[in-house]
């Protein structure tokens, strides 16, 4: 079997993973929730009314401060969204699933476990 064949594989099996499948549903999800695409759309508005005040020759503070403190409390909305919690969990099993395979394909290819930079997975560096 060539190594594209084999690449091939490796990428349906992980397409199948529990893992994925459940940062698919939760990114489908997080992406069809009126609340989340609104409170979106207000971020970025408010990002715009941000950036254009602070263009401006008269800086009004006590605005530029509202904006700011509006900015916060969106983004607060969104992060804390059970939506996003579970999105940006099952975003991490992914990439930490990704991180253990890809370690894997190069410890069979070069004989050496990559650094994680994480001491104890391993007796040391160097």
């Amino acid at each position: 079997m060539s190594i594209y064949a084999l690449a091939a594989e490796l990428g349906k099996a992980i397409k199948a993973d529990e893992r994925m499948i459940r940062m698919e549903k939760a990114k489908e999800a997080y992406e069809k929730s009126e609340k989340i695409n609104n409170l979106l759309m207000e971020y970025g508005i408010q990002q715009q009314a941000l950036t254009t005040m602070g263009d401006s020759a008269d800086i009004d503070t006590d605005a530029l401060a509202r904006i700011q403190d509006r900015i916060d409390e969106i983004y607060a909305m969104i992060t804390t969204d059970p939506l996003f919690v579970e999105l940006d969990a099952a975003q991490n099993d992914v990439n930490e699933l990704m991180e253990t395979v890809n370690n894997t394909i190069m410890f069979n290819a070069t004989g050496k476990t990559p650094c994680t930079h994480d001491c104890s997975t391993c007796g040391g560096c160097h």
